[in-house]
């Protein structure tokens, strides 16, 4: 067992809040691979959900290499590491949580008007925003802000300030892409214009049809501008040509975006481009 440095002592009281944590080198890299690692000869697998077959007693991998094991993270195979060490991060993801990177003043900006408070934490040129919830981490998902969670890592820069909040959509949806109005494939819609002769044989129809689109976006768990968006095509495809959706209607399906944290603006792009996408 080494001898608890400052670094290690931190480390070591983030493992025993169930943060998984590993050393990084001078200038927030991790350390590379052992000599039998090198290459994947080792048979690990970085770029899946778990680091793989691999449990070389070093730090290698990563944020494959973060763990709570106070044992591991004190042992000889990690001694140098520490030594060399200039500071301390964790594997968000492993630990259920999502940090929102913001690298500068714009997006700490975008941030406080768009997010729900939580942790913040300050960082060198901005914060990170931490939420309770793990995803998919993706790098630029806006400009100056990375979403760093799963197959991740985040350098510790202390717990920060404020409640921890649940991952809200609005984050999960940074990574979902805006539908384009120009169809992926066709869509086979009724011939006839708004209003030409009705195809449905009674109201109940049409009612049921509204009633279910409400339902699928306020049950969306994640994806929300995309399940909105196909949500529209769908009503869209089986009512929009005969005449039957009044604004009621569509205020009903805005209604349910709305509550789901979809703003106005994005139920008529949505909208718009669900009619231009059905040749309406």
């Amino acid at each position: 067992m080494i001898r608890a440095t400052g670094l290690l002592r931190t480390a070591l009281w983030l493992a025993g809040i169930g943060l998984p944590v590993l050393p990084l080198r001078e200038g927030k890299e991790p350390f590379g691979n052992c000599p039998a690692c090198t290459r994947s000869a080792c048979g690990d697998r970085p770029h899946m959900k778990a680091a793989g077959p691999c449990r070389c007693p070093a730090p290698c991998h990563a944020w494959g290499a973060a763990t709570t094991d106070a044992d591991v993270l004190t042992g000889p195979a990690w001694a140098r590491a520490w030594r060399q060490a200039g500071a301390v991060a964790y594997h968000p993801g492993g630990a259920g949580l999502t940090v929102v990177d913001l690298d500068d003043a714009k997006a700490v900006a975008w941030a406080r008007e768009h997010l729900p408070a939580t942790t913040v934490v300050a960082t060198t040129r901005g914060e990170h925003w931490i939420y309770r919830g793990a995803m998919q981490s993706v790098n630029g998902v806006r400009p100056g802000i990375d979403l760093k969670s799963t197959m991740s890592y985040a350098r510790w820069r202390g717990p920060g300030t404020g409640t921890m909040s649940p991952l809200p959509d609005v984050v999960r949806a940074l990574v979902v892409k805006e539908p384009t109005a120009r169809p992926i494939r066709p869509v086979i819609v009724p011939a006839s214009a708004g209003g030409g002769p009705c195809p449905h044989r009674s109201p109940v129809y049409l009612e049921r049809g509204i009633t279910m689109a409400e339902q699928r976006i306020t049950a969306a768990a994640e994806a929300i501008h995309t399940t909105v968006y196909r949500t529209f095509l769908a009503v869209l495809s089986a009512h929009g040509r005969c005449g039957c959706l009044t604004e009621a209607h569509t205020g009903r399906l805005f209604t349910a975006a709305q509550a789901r944290g979809e703003s106005a603006r994005h139920c008529e792009d949505a909208w718009t481009n669900a009619r231009t996408a059905l040749g309406m």
